[in-house]
């Protein structure tokens, strides 16, 4: 048993939470699960953390679909915010095949799905007053999908397709991917007020990406895409060619990554 203990002390500060939440793992205490940026309320009471035995069954069923087996609801919501934002990015190649601008629109939809599920995970968990030993790790994989991967999708759909816009889309993803990384690691030292939780996000989180997800979405109604992007181009015909709209993608990325920048939470 002390095998399986050990990999409970590794593993405590990975339980489940939504991937910008205000979470807090303390020994003893109950942890909270609710969605940072949307969460209307800090005074909630937290939900008890699972306990060893949860682990010990987790790591020790072997049965076929046994990690299927020991998704909670909450989990399978979340994996419903990982298929929206694929689902999204599915739409644009069929934009860019057939040119019909209903399947861009369609995108945009499904990011914005992804977000209620976003959302409605924490709600579920709550209800149920149950968290997840890999909730905190699905929330985290399913946001880069669907508010990093399907928006950068869209921009490269709507005439971001230059090689110097794809690399500043790539770094604006990564920048995405390791936000994430990073809240998972660090959470628990960020600074919390006297109800747990965390004062200040560390950079933006990931969930801002849909600001840029409501301008493209504007461009497309406004038909101002493809050739008619606004800002024009740098370099037009040489192998630099890049979109001046491009390096808000670039700045914001950098944004996301700052340790030096904190955003109050409300």
């Amino acid at each position: 048993m002390s095998g399986y203990s050990s990999s409970v002390k590794r593993n405590e500060s990975a339980i489940a939470s939504d991937a910008e939440s205000d979470v807090e793992v303390v020994p003893g205490r109950p942890i909270r699960r609710s969605s940072s940026l949307f969460s209307l309320s800090s005074n909630q009471e937290p939900l008890p953390k699972p306990d060893e035995t949860e682990y010990v069954k987790f790591l020790e069923d072997k049965r076929h679909f046994s990690m299927i087996r020991n998704l909670h609801m909450a989990d399978f919501i979340t994996c419903l915010n990982g298929f929206s934002g694929f689902y999204s990015i599915i739409s644009c190649l069929r934009y860019t095949l057939t040119g019909k601008t209903l399947y861009v629109q369609r995108a945009h939809f499904f990011i914005l799905l992804g977000l209620f599920f976003d959302f409605f995970d924490g709600k579920v968990a709550r209800l149920r007053n149950k968290s997840s030993l890999m909730g905190q790790e699905l929330d985290s994989l399913a946001d880069l999908v669907s508010f990093g991967v399907s928006p950068a999708t869209i921009a490269f759909a709507i005439g971001f397709r230059s090689t110097f816009d794809v690399l500043v889309l790539t770094f604006w993803v990564l920048c995405g991917l390791t936000r994430l990384a990073r809240f998972n690691v660090s959470t628990n030292n960020i600074p919390k007020d006297k109800t747990g939780k965390a004062k200040f996000f560390e950079g933006f989180p990931i969930p801002t990406n849909l600001g840029w997800v409501a301008f493209m979405a504007y461009l497309v109604w406004k038909d101002k895409i493809l050739e008619k992007l606004p800002g024009g181009v740098l370099f037009e015909g040489t192998f630099a060619e890049v979109h001046v709209l491009v390096a808000g993608f670039f700045l914001q990325g950098c944004a996301q990554i700052s340790k030096s920048l904190h955003i109050p939470k409300l």
